[in-house]
């Protein structure tokens, strides 16, 4: 599956891996080195650390709540001209610092 876009996934700072835009859907995958990290926390609960990928037709419900809502969801959609339903996009612009302990990159670091 080729993807459209992908965002990394960092947390506390460290590459934990990859959510992928696809023609079917949305995938997740682990970096194998963060699974194999005895200190390394889950993503969320909703995502367990696995090996395997995560697959979905729709944008994961942990992700797609790291989208801000309401007022700052209009300012971010108008100031990146971002649709609101394209939450991939949202995701992309608006999850780089947020509060919390993940954070969404466009590129690897």
């Amino acid at each position: 599956m080729e993807a459209y876009r992908t965002a990394y996934v960092y947390v506390r700072n460290t590459f934990a891996g990859t959510l992928k835009e696809t023609d079917a859907g949305y995938s997740f995958l682990y970096n194998p080195a963060y699974v194999a990290d005895k200190t390394a926390t889950a993503v969320s609960l909703t995502l367990p650390m696995q090996e395997g990928e995560y697959t979905s037709k729709t944008l994961f419900a942990f992700f797609d709540g790291l989208i801000p809502e309401g007022w700052l969801l209009d300012m971010v959609s108008h100031n990146w001209k971002i649709d609101r339903k394209d939450r991939f996009g949202l995701l992309l612009v608006a999850c780089k610092d947020p509060i919390g302990n993940v954070q969404i990159k466009e590129v690897r670091e």
